[in-house]
């Protein structure tokens, strides 16, 4: 029997996807990929972007609509169906690939359909990928974290005190989902413009940015998909 693959796809530029995440989607029978919908109705979803770039065809990608909200009931219905799909699927020997952006073990919800996997003792695969931060490091030129630095990762709920103490143990900082956040980054930036802000966007993607400038970053409204690498120059 096939293992059931998590394919990490990367931040979103498709190159970016490993060889090995590559050819278990070229040979998979049905692709589990999540889509959502914006306020406006439209339905996106930036995986089967991305796949669609690698050629992949579409017959074999099966689309669900995974709902964008804190709360998370809603999210998990449509993984538990995901699963009992896999399932299916599994016991008819067919190859089963579910993809997630970035990496598929990093901050990722869909592991909840993993671990549920493992506890039923079906074999499972994790083809690991490249996180959004570390994506954004190469296109700022940055080197994330140097010799004896502690980095410390926070996914989108912080303040400017977490940030100080952080600062002070010489650590870099990467924060996530700075939609979460966005009022204790801008005072973050006005009472401390002596550390290093690296602001990204939409990384990976045709619409990606990046600035260095404070005064810009201060001045933003941050998207759901961008993030903050903050530094100290003294480290």
């Amino acid at each position: 029997m096939h293992p059931i693959i998590f394919v990490s796809l990367g931040p979103g530029e498709p190159e970016l996807i490993t060889i090995k995440g590559l050819k278990a989607l070229q040979e998979a029978d049905c692709i589990f990929c999540p889509e959502t919908q914006t306020r406006d109705g439209r339905t996106v979803s930036r995986a089967a972007d991305i796949m669609q770039q690698l050629d992949i065809h579409e017959s074999s990608i099966h689309r669900f609509t995974l709902p964008m909200s804190k709360q998370r009931k809603d999210a998990l219905a449509a993984y538990d169906r995901v699963y009992e799909e896999t399932l299916l699927l599994y016991k008819e020997n067919k190859k089963v690939c579910i993809v997630a952006e970035g990496d598929a073990g990093f901050y990722s919800s869909i592991h909840y359909i993993f671990e549920k996997l493992q506890a039923e003792n079906i074999p499972v695969m994790h083809i690991a990928g490249i996180p959004a931060f570390i994506a954004a490091g190469a296109l700022g030129g940055l080197h994330i974290a140097s010799q004896e630095e502690r980095l410390t990762v926070i996914p989108g709920i912080t303040t400017v005190e977490e940030i100080e103490k952080l600062i002070c143990e010489k650590s870099a900082i990467v924060i996530m989902k700075l939609s979460q956040c966005t009022d204790e980054v801008h005072r973050c930036i006005h009472l401390h413009p002596e550390y290093s802000y690296h602001y990204f966007e939409n990384i990976g993607t045709p619409n990606e940015k990046y600035l260095n400038d404070n005064k810009q970053i201060e001045g933003l409204s941050y998207p759901y998909f961008s993030l903050l690498i903050i530094r100290s120059d003294t480290f």
